[in-house]
């Protein structure tokens, strides 16, 4: 009984086993036919890869050691002294003379105020040594008058002595001939001589002493000269700490150099500043690239040759510029420790060398304020 039960069940083929033997045929096929058209489809799409990078490298040449950059203003306070006001903040956009930062003017004023109180007073002290120069002036020229009329006196004081000089003479020549003449004649011309040669005496004394006078005056003049010039180099010293005076106080209002934006700003009113501390800065709006190629990629780079740009940090947008200029140096001739390939230890490195690339009105324009100093750029020159 239960071989009769079982014997039909170890005869009887399981549909399921024939079909299950029968399906992966199919498979194989459809795996052998996708092969090869994966494979083609590989080889056709780096065929294309590989002429599109030919003719790329053929009419372009690229560099991504390239970054944004443009002016970038450090603005420090000129002089020592506290913060009063800051008048901006990050990023804040502002123009040109906009006032960024006060620092507190107290002790600048003080010192405006008596730098001009030492100007007036040297201005006091130079028209004092004018009038002085003018009476040393006016004083010479007395001294002279009396000089002349002292040499006037003399002249007439030796006429006068020549002729009591004649008369006595022509007297005693009377007398000894037995003229019409008396002794008392004779006696009263021998005086008139005396007197004379007296007065001739006395008039030579005067010119002596006015000359003497004139000696006085000219040193007089000269040394009223020679206050006035210290005078007037005292007011022009005066009026040279005056503007200084003026100058540091104009320093206590800090103002943007150019329009742009703010940035690293550290200054916070009340902060004690020194002289060339930088507070904040400033960048213009007007980036370009450097864009660094290696000197190999030169030879056929010129300026006014269109340049493609693609900002890593803005990968969907496309930018166009120029080659501006190219450095006159490579970027290692402009390090602080330049190398020195005499050194005997020379290992020949590519070089690379800065290029200027300015971008044009319709990229700075589209993109407006989204470019920033130090982005990363992938810079293409068309050069054939």
């Amino acid at each position: 009984m239960n071989t009769a039960t079982e014997s039909p069940s170890r005869t009887t083929p399981h549909p399921d086993t024939s079909a299950n033997h029968r399906a992966p045929k199919p498979d194989k096929r459809k795996r052998g036919i996708v092969k090869p058209l994966l494979i083609g489809a590989v080889i056709v799409a780096g065929g294309a890869w590989a002429v599109h990078f030919g003719i790329h490298a053929y009419h372009y040449v690229e560099t991504d050691n390239a970054y944004i950059t443009g002016h970038l203003h450090q603005v420090s306070a000129q002089i020592d002294g506290q913060i009063k006001d800051v008048l901006v903040h990050d990023n804040q956009d502002v123009k040109a003379g906009d006032v960024l930062v006060r620092l507190d003017p107290l002790e600048f004023q003080i010192a405006a105020q008596k730098a001009e109180a030492s100007l007036e007073q040297a201005r006091a002290q130079e028209t004092q040594t004018a009038a002085a120069s003018a009476q040393a002036d006016a004083q010479l020229a007395e001294a002279n008058a009396r000089v002349a009329q002292a040499e006037a006196q003399i002249t007439q004081a030796r006429a006068q002595l020549d002729l009591a000089r004649l008369t006595a003479n022509r007297s005693e020549q009377l007398l000894k001939n037995g003229g019409a003449t008396t002794q008392a004649d004779v006696d009263n011309s021998r005086t008139a001589l005396a007197a004379a040669e007296a007065a001739v005496d006395a008039a030579t004394a005067n010119h002596t002493a006015a000359q003497a006078a004139v000696g006085s005056a000219q040193a007089a003049q000269k040394s009223a000269t020679s206050q006035g010039i210290a005078a007037t180099a005292n007011v022009a010293a005066a009026q040279a700490a005056l503007h200084d005076a003026q100058r540091q106080l104009a320093y206590t209002t800090i103002a943007a150099p150019a329009a742009g934006r703010i940035g690293n700003k550290i200054a916070e009113s009340g902060n004690r500043v020194s002289a060339g501390q930088t507070l904040l800065a400033v960048t213009e709006s007007d980036p370009w690239i450097v864009a660094n190629f290696k000197e190999t990629q030169l030879p056929l780079m010129k300026p006014g040759q269109p340049v493609e740009i693609t900002v890593d940090a803005l990968p969907d947008e496309v930018l166009h510029g120029h080659v501006d200029s190219l450095s006159p140096a490579s970027g290692a001739q402009f390090a602080l420790l330049p190398p020195d390939n005499a050194t005997g230890n020379f290992n020949k490195v590519v070089q690379r060398v800065p290029v200027k690339i300015v971008l044009d009105a319709d990229s700075l324009a589209k993109l407006g304020n989204r470019l920033r100093f130090g982005y990363s750029v992938i810079a293409n020159v068309r050069v054939r």
